[in-house]
């Protein structure tokens, strides 16, 4: 099996994880909630919103990549090692498709129609470093299955 198939065998196990997400929100949305999440959500993924929430990613991966090396899988199939803090905000800033960051034993998701970054399988560490970087880009880290 080539790397990239090794890459893409790794990501589908760890979507599989347990997951945890950085988001605008403290916590999931009740379905029945009465707000208007959709029309919210449909505000931030438009310009400039949009553009301050990838910034805020931006933020916290190139602080995050300070502690854990990245293995950076793209949407069209190229694979990159650490790269360079300017082309990792580059690629987040971009906002096209999916990228997936793939840590020793996590993996966090950045998609294009998300208003959150997922990590999958993240260990205490993990968190301790996550939750501050949130914090101090006015975002938010629970768990997904929560209520």
């Amino acid at each position: 099996m080539n790397r990239n198939g090794e890459i893409l065998n790794r990501i589908e196990e760890l979507l599989e994880r347990p997951c945890w997400v950085i988001d605008l929100l403290p916590y999931r949305v009740p379905e029945e909630s009465a707000g208007q999440y959709f029309a919210v959500e449909e505000h931030f993924l438009k310009d400039p919103q949009n553009g301050r929430l990838r910034q805020c990613f931006a933020q916290i991966l190139l602080k995050l990549n300070c502690y854990y090396d990245f293995l950076v899988y793209l949407n069209d199939g190229e694979t990159v090692e650490n790269p360079s803090p300017e082309r990792l905000e580059e690629t987040i800033l971009q906002n096209r498709g999916i990228v997936d960051i793939v840590l020793k034993e996590a993996m966090i998701v950045v998609r294009h129609d998300d208003t959150y970054m997922s990590v999958y399988d993240p260990d205490e560490r993990l968190l301790n470093i996550l939750k501050p970087l949130a914090a101090a880009n006015g975002l938010f880290l629970w768990k997904a299955d929560q209520d």
